[in-house]
């Protein structure tokens, strides 16, 4: 069963909305004629600004994170009704900065997962083990608790709304990649992880895409395997010519 490759920019803490706007108008017009699915996800401030800019074109509008209650006594937070008030079609959840700098836990990530999934929104799932837990040999371990966790409580039928993206938390904005050899094998076992889940045909529908450094030119070399099926790019996703780079990839 062959899966369309989905290629994601996760923005994180960058760009004024101004900022925002303009590398976003560069994206529509230069992904016009692509191939694949994108998404883009802005830092809150910028998401309505943003949602005018891609509404109707090939670009989907991404969230970074969301609250686990829908309205209520919450400061500083952001609701699904709020993101679905601005365009927002998917959010990213269980982000490793989200998991280890504030500490957010398998419970609250399976919590704000069902939430947006009650909402009507895609959900990208990012689960990926640490240098200590590689060397260790807890990598498969640790993916897989974080999705068996993440995923508690969803049905078959709202997978189709799930990505997962795995991204070893080693390899994000630090330059390193796993080789694709080692992201295919991660991949392959989460694959087959979401088999035992939901079953065969759901594991060959279950896109998978890899984040960590990825770059325009490692970009064609992770494509080109079996299980991986896109990417969710962080520092090339901000700016226009190695995102378009990325997300154009000649597939070899």
């Amino acid at each position: 069963m062959s899966r369309d490759y989905y290629i994601a920019g996760n923005w994180k803490m960058h760009k004024t909305r101004a900022e925002a706007v303009d590398l976003a108008t560069k994206l529509v017009a230069e992904l016009a004629d692509g191939s694949h699915k994108y998404l883009i996800a802005p830092s809150f401030t910028s998401l309505e600004a943003v949602a005018l800019i891609v509404k109707g074109t090939r670009i989907r509008l991404g969230a970074q994170n969301c609250a686990s209650e829908e309205q209520g006594a919450h400061t500083g937070e952001v609701s699904v009704l709020q993101l679905k008030d601005v365009g927002v079609q998917t959010i990213i959840l269980g982000h490793s900065e989200r998991r280890h700098i504030y500490k957010e836990d398998d419970a609250l990530i399976n919590k704000k997962l069902l939430l947006a999934l009650k909402h009507g929104f895609e959900i990208i799932l990012c689960v990926g083990e640490l240098l200590e837990e590689r060397e260790s040999g807890k990598a498969e371990a640790v993916c897989e608790r974080q999705i068996v966790e993440g995923l508690k409580g969803v049905p078959a039928a709202d997978l189709d709304r799930i990505v997962i993206a795995y991204e070893p938390v080693w390899a994000i904005g630090t330059g390193k990649t796993a080789t694709p050899e080692d992201a295919d094998a991660i991949h392959a076992y989460i694959r087959n992880l979401i088999g035992k889940l939901y079953g065969n045909e759901a594991a060959k529908k279950i896109i998978i895409q890899y984040g960590g450094s990825v770059k325009p030119e490692n970009a064609a070399e992770l494509m080109a395997k079996e299980n991986i099926d896109g990417a969710l790019v962080g520092g090339a996703a901000l700016k226009a010519e190695s995102f378009v780079a990325i997300a154009k990839f000649k597939a070899s």
